[in-house]
Order: structure tokens, then sequence, then C-alpha cells
């Protein structure tokens, strides 16, 4: 009777053991699927938040500045933010003319309209007026910057295809780049995703969250599946900067430096051997740093972060980038602290973070969204040089533009002098005859007084006195015109080549933006 029993107990904890062994089964079955479908509907929530924006846009001819060029019809990527707004790409909506966005699974094409623009972080914020837009879509948060190595997804909708496209990618590298919409140098993040055209503005996603913004490809051939995007730091401070809708920008203190690695350098300017720094070289007489630096100051500290000799500073544990991102993290009017050293004397000093009024480059940054600067006299085409300009000659720019555009680059504005102005091209007629051939010329003087700006040097030629007007360049070669022969042609010489306007609106005086012909 006793092993009668105990053979009856062993099979009745067989009998549990089977039973609590397909009850947990069972549970994580049912879990495995539970959270198989909350990934799926996540997965469908952030796919929802991604839309596509379709652009007409028609940008200035730089080469006849009072013409656009044709229209073209282009794509980007968007991610829907809180607030029933659209972040994406300056470069998406750039010289923009119309504006539509598409949700995902959805053929309908919705207006869109601009916010705010930062060409200079290549950010830009749309919006959708149509009742309903967005309804079901839930607006993605911007999170934090992801750890090197974390993995991460891009979406986005790239050509080759209408519908969302999602790649993975690990976070390489994050520092200083320049954008290559605006020029600007900014931290950036790289990955190793696939990034193509119609990718760009569309949203890289960490935890659920917005961690960057595509905005760029390599496209130095030397690497594949590089791309680059706009990190959380430099979204966050647009997002502030858009808040008035006035674009302030990142502060510009207009100084210059160089690094310290020479030991030479150091010992030079009364540094120790484990000191470092940056090595002011240049500061701008009317800029916020000029009542406060000076040249040969050796900045060792900015806001905390401490100066490496290669002017780059530990923004993260391990992580260093270009020390202008102390700067970049201020808005206009904070103070920027500082430490020195000059003369061998440490000091504490505050810049005011001011507003870059003009450039302090001889050759402007490119410009968005805003029409060409020209003046025409004697059938002279007249401009001021600028990227644009010299971005008019292709992709290839940096081999095919004139050599004395690409050599000004690397000239310093000043207060005598903040423009280059350059005679384009020559409309040939009688009063020009015998410069005929002449095109990209650079202007030193008129009647031999140094130019300025375009604006002054266009006054300059209008309210003359004198019979001709006499432009030289700096090597002496000079283009005469007779003055009174060319008021008198003008008129016909705008007809013979169907010109409207003799000069671009932005060169008439305050409040008489809309007068007539001269």
């Amino acid at each position: 009777m006793r092993s009668i029993a105990l053979k009856n107990n062993q099979t009745s904890v067989k009998m549990d053991l089977n039973m609590m062994v397909k009850l947990i089964l069972t549970g994580l079955l049912l879990f495995s699927v539970s959270l198989q479908a909350d990934t799926k509907n996540e997965v469908e929530r952030l796919k929802n938040a991604v839309v596509k924006i379709h652009a007409s846009s028609a940008a200035p001819d730089y080469f006849t500045p009072w013409r656009l060029m044709n229209s073209g019809q282009s794509s980007g990527s968007g991610a829907v933010i809180s607030g029933n707004r659209i972040l994406t790409n300056a470069h998406v909506v750039a010289n923009a003319r119309y504006l539509q966005a598409q949700k995902n699974g959805d053929p309908r094409k919705y207006l869109a309209r601009i916010l705010f623009v930062s060409h200079d972080s290549d950010l830009a914020i749309l919006t959708v007026d149509e009742p309903g837009f967005f309804d079901q879509l839930k607006p993605l948060p911007i999170g934090a910057l992801p750890d090197p190595l974390q993995e991460v997804s891009v979406y986005g909708y790239p050509f080759g295809g209408s519908s969302l496209s999602i790649t993975k990618g690990i976070l390489s590298r994050v520092e200083h780049q320049f954008y290559a919409h605006g020029g600007s140098y900014l931290l950036a993040g790289q990955i190793d995703a696939a990034i193509n055209p119609g990718n760009s503005g569309g949203p890289v996603i960490a935890n659920r969250k917005i961690v960057g913004v595509v905005m760029q490809a390599n496209s130095g051939g030397r690497a594949e599946n590089l791309g680059y995007f706009v990190p959380p730091s430099v979204i966050k401070h647009v997002m502030k900067d858009a808040e008035d809708s006035i674009n302030d920008g990142f502060p510009e203190l207009g100084f210059r430096t160089q690094s310290l690695e020479s030991p030479a350098v150091k010992a030079a300017y009364g540094l120790k051997p484990h000191q470092s720094g940056a090595l002011v070289t240049k500061v701008f007489s009317d800029s916020p740093a000029s009542d406060v630096l000076q040249a040969n100051d050796i900045i060792t500290r900015i806001n905390g972060f401490e100066i490496a000799v290669d002017r780059s500073i530990e923004f993260r544990k391990n992580m260093r980038t270009n020390f202008k991102y102390a700067i970049d993290q201020f808005h206009l009017g904070e103070n920027v602290e500082m430490t020195l050293a000059r003369g061998g004397k440490t000091l504490e000093v505050s810049v005011i973070a001011g507003k870059q009024d003009r450039s302090y480059s001889l050759v402007q940054n490119e410009r968005f969204d805003q029409l060409p600067s020209y003046f025409i006299y004697g059938g002279i085409v007249f401009v001021p040089l600028n990227m644009n300009l010299i971005k008019r000659w292709g992709r290839e720019w940096q081999n095919k533009a004139p050599v004395s555009f690409l050599h000004a680059r690397n000239r310093w504005s000043s207060e005598a002098q903040q423009q280059l102005v350059v005679a384009l091209n020559i409309l040939p007629a009688d009063v020009n005859l015998g410069f005929h051939d002449w095109k990209n010329w650079i202007i030193d003087t008129v009647n031999g007084q140094p130019i300025k700006n375009f604006k002054e040097f266009y006054n300059t030629i209008k309210n003359t006195s004198q019979k001709h007007v006499v432009l030289k360049d700096s090597f002496g070669y000079q283009l005469v015109v007779d003055h009174k022969k060319a008021l008198a042609t003008e008129k016909e010489i705008l007809a013979r080549y169907q010109i409207p306007a003799s000069h671009s609106p932005d060169l008439e005086p305050a409040g008489n933006l809309h007068s007539k012909q001269d």
C-alpha cells in the first residue's frame, strides 16, 4: 500500500510540473506575441510621424541676376514634432516656390508652408494648415545624443521608390564638420547607414526619439555608406531660436585662432609646457569681442571647458570636438565666460554673444531665399562677389570658377573694405566699345576711390559729377566709361537685352523700394 501511495504522489508531482511548464510556456508565448504586437504598433507610430516633402524650387541665376533659373522638382523627408510642426532640412525647402507634405501611406499631398528656417544649421520648420492633417500623427520628442556604437534608425523617402524606407546604422563619430548647405562649422554626427537623395530631413531615431536630422552624405568618393546628421544640441538651439520666429542664429564673437601644438609658440607667449589653449590671431574691429580680446591672447577656458593645444574640448566623456561647441550653446545677449593668458597674466573676461552683422570674409557665404544684387551701367553688369556666384560654375566650381574669385575667399573684410565688386560681363554697345570681351573682373577703385561695399559702389557711380568713370583693378588695368553717354543709352541697352531694371531693388533708398525705373 505504501508503495502504491508513493507512486501516486510521484505521478501527481509530474503532472503538476508538466502543467507548470505548459503554463510558463503559454505565458511566454503570449508575452512574446504581445511584445511583438506592441513593437509593431510602435514602429507604425514612428513611421506615421515621418512625412515626405515635395518642393518646386527656382533659384536665382547669378550669371543673369535679374532672372530665375528653370524651376525643378525635388523631394525630402521630415518628422512631425510638437505643435503641429514638421522638422526637416533647410536645403529641402531652399528657394522653394511651392511646398507639399505627404503622409505615410496617404496618396494625397497637402499644401505646406515654412514657419522658420536656419540655413546655417540646415534646419527648417514647416506646418500644414489643412484641418485634420496632424490627426492620428503622434509627434516625436527630441532625445539626447546617442553613445558611440549605439544603433540608430534612419527614416525617410530616398529616391528609387515612393514608400518609406528604414535603415539601421551605428553612430561612429561626433565632431565639428562643415555643413554642405550653409557652409557653417557646427557639431555633426556620423553614421554608417545608407543615406541617399530624398533622405534629407528625415529623422535619426533611437529609443523612439529624434536624435538627429539627416543632412548630407559623404561625397568624397573615398568612403562608402557614411552619412551625417544634425545632432540634438543644434536642433534644440534652433528650436529655442524659433520661439520668437526671428532667426538670430548661432553667436559669432568675431575672432580667429590657431592651435598651440608648437612648444616654441607656447614659450613665445609665456605659457608653461603643461599649459594649453588657442592663440588668438585676429579680432575684427566691429565684433562683440573687439573690446575684450586682443591678438596674441591665449584662450585657455570657455564656459568651464578647458581648451587643449589642438583647440578641442571634451564636451562629453571621452568625446572631443572644436572649442566652438562651447560658444554654440549660447544665444544672443548671453555672456560667454573666458579665461585668458595675456602677457604672462591670467584674466577672467566675458563677451556678450552677438550676431554677425556682416561677413568677416570678403566673399560672403552662400545665401538662400533672396534675390541677387546687381547694377547695370554703361552695359556693364556689376555684382558683389559671393559664394552664390562662385558656385554658379557647378559642382566642380573649385576647379572651374575664376582663380581670382577662389583666392579672394582667403581674404578678410574690414571696415574700409567689406565686399568685392565684380564686372561680371559686358552687354555689347557703343558705350563700352573696346571692352566687349571683359568678364569676371574684380574692381579695386572707382575714380581713384577704394570700394567699401556694393551699395556704396552703386551710389558713387550714380552720384558722380565726373565726365568719365574710371574703374581700376589692383594691377592697374582700367576700364573707362563716358558717364553722360552711359546714362543716355541706359534704356536702350535694357530694352535690347530685355532686362527689366538697371539695378536690384535692394539698392533703392529706404522708403523708395517701389520707385519706377530711372
